[in-house]
């Protein structure tokens, strides 16, 4: 009979949490192939997906592994040997020995989140989890991976020179005091040394009330309700989705954001979204400036039917001028180094 999470003894870890980005599916493919078919710990993956598809990943994953693979399902009981897959659009959570899925705030641009993953599993059971960072762009999953160190958890990282994005791993590296750096392989022996091991840290965290409230939020959704504002200082920086005020939470050598209504970002992510949004305003600012030129060069055509030389061409002035104003707004929106994409990794 197959294990509940809960029913292992304390002295061991039984919870595995993955998270990855672009690169991942490969990554996590070996991965998972190299894990025994009786290995004593449940497995959680996340993986960014878009929200408007279903995600294949589960089927792709049971192909390469003796381990159950499924899609996470809300309130199903944690049990060993089986892989639990965050669907799209879905925030995957542990919580009292149970699956929990959430449509909350996105966290670091993303719902399903790592970070969100890897806090509550770090809440839930601290010494007994296992966090692992693969291949990724930006950094998704390093406050996540330190949340699991602060409550007495295991740390490993890909190698980022073996990655196919290097940005999540090298950032959870260089912000958290992780326990092996390696290859996907050399991290599946790993976690099979430490989930047959009888090893833990005692967890010291200072940041338990920090935790219970980012994951009543990433739950509930109720940022204010939930005490937000006590995760931090009153940041001097809006919140791109919603424009709503956001706290500066400090963990460590780690500086987040969060809103009050419960949006959270890296500063990584923040500066993407920033970027986003700096974007479409600029496309936003271009097409309203062309259709003015549009307008009065129509405007222009309609003053000559009338025999209205004069008011013609103050018409076709003024478009012109417009036009040579453009220039530099349109060189701007379509240069491809303004918003340093080429360094996003």
């Amino acid at each position: 009979m197959t294990a509940t999470a809960d029913d292992r003894s304390t002295d061991g870890r039984s919870i595995v949490v993955i998270g990855a980005s672009d690169g991942g599916v490969q990554a996590l493919s070996l991965l998972i192939e190299k894990l025994p078919q009786d290995l004593r710990a449940a497995v959680f993956v996340v993986l960014h997906i878009p929200p408007s598809s279903p995600s294949s990943l589960h089927r792709i994953l049971a192909r390469k592994s003796g381990l159950r693979v499924v899609v996470a399902q809300d309130g199903e009981a944690i049990t060993d040997r089986t892989v639990y897959v965050a669907s799209a659009d879905r925030h995957l959570m542990i919580d009292n020995g149970c699956i929990r899925l959430t449509r909350g705030p996105k966290e670091s641009r993303a719902r399903p989140a790592i970070d969100v993953l890897f806090r509550s599993a770090a809440t839930a059971y601290g010494p007994r989890v296992i966090g692992v960072v693969l291949t990724g762009a930006l950094d998704d999953g390093t406050a996540g991976l330190w949340a699991i160190k602060d409550r007495g958890g295991l740390a490993f990282a890909q190698d980022p020179e073996m990655a196919e994005h290097s940005s999540m791993p090298e950032s959870a590296i260089a912000h958290v005091d992780v326990d092996f750096v390696g290859t996907v392989e050399a991290i599946a022996h790993k976690i099979v040394q430490a989930v047959d091991g009888d090893g833990e840290q005692a967890m010291t965290s200072t940041k338990d009330a920090q935790f219970e409230i980012e994951n009543s939020i990433a739950m509930n959704g109720r940022g204010m309700e939930a005490g937000v504002m006590d995760l931090g200082k009153v940041s001097k920086y809006t919140c791109p989705d919603c424009h709503g005020v956001m706290v500066q939470i400090d963990d460590g050598p780690i500086t987040r954001f969060r809103c009050h209504t419960g949006h959270a970002f890296s500063i990584k992510s923040l500066i993407a979204e920033v970027n986003d949004s700096i974007d479409q305003g600029l496309w936003d600012t271009l097409r309203a400036i062309e259709e003015r030129i549009m307008l009065l060069q129509q405007m222009a055509d309609l003053a000559d039917r009338s025999s209205a030389s004069a008011e013609a061409r103050s018409y076709r002035q003024q478009a012109e001028d417009t036009e040579r104003r453009l220039k530099p707004l349109r060189e701007l929106v379509l240069d491809p180094h303004f918003f340093g994409h080429d360094t996003s990794d």
